[in-house]
């Protein structure tokens, strides 16, 4: 029919489980089989991507794909939550291109919205992520902005666990 056009769908059957994955907004193919991966898990797709890609060293990544459940969520129960787990790996990433002034702005905003939430929640160790914010911050501070904290040796990890938060 002329004049009507339908926009391809970019989703995709998973073979391994038979299940059908939405296409990923403006994600790369690598990113989208990523969140694929983590479907069925018993947690988001995108919460646990987010983990994978922090954990590879893939903090802009991780921070793209928890946007989209922070932009669904902003003003919810979780909204500062994933802010601040976005905020974290931003922080991460200006320390990959050595801008330490904006690395430590942002592990203060990632504090302040981790602040706000017990010591677990979405099955997080909370308390173990302010601890670690703190951890990275007492440096660049310390040595006033002249020295990355962040080598490929000390790259930070984090994990979810399969308890009930």
């Amino acid at each position: 029919m002329l004049g009507r056009h339908t926009p391809p769908d970019f989703g995709h059957w998973t073979l391994d489980l038979g299940l059908y994955v939405p296409p990923v907004s403006k994600k790369s193919a690598k990113i989208a089989a990523l969140i694929a991966g983590c479907q069925g898990r018993g947690l988001d797709a995108h919460y646990l991507g987010y983990f994978e890609c922090f954990n590879r060293g893939l903090f802009y990544e991780a921070h793209d794909v928890l946007e989209e459940l922070w932009l669904a969520d902003r003003q919810g129960p979780n909204g500062a939550f994933y802010k601040g787990l976005i905020q974290l790996a931003g922080a991460f990433v200006h320390l990959q291109k050595n801008r330490l002034r904006p690395a430590a702005a942002l592990f203060k905003l990632a504090r302040a919205n981790l602040q706000k939430y017990p010591a677990r929640h979405e099955h997080l160790a909370v308390s173990h992520v302010l601890a670690a914010i703190d951890t990275w911050l007492e440096p660049l501070e310390k040595n006033h902005f002249t020295l990355n904290p962040l080598t490929p040796a000390n790259a930070p990890q984090l994990a979810v666990d399969k308890e009930p938060a």
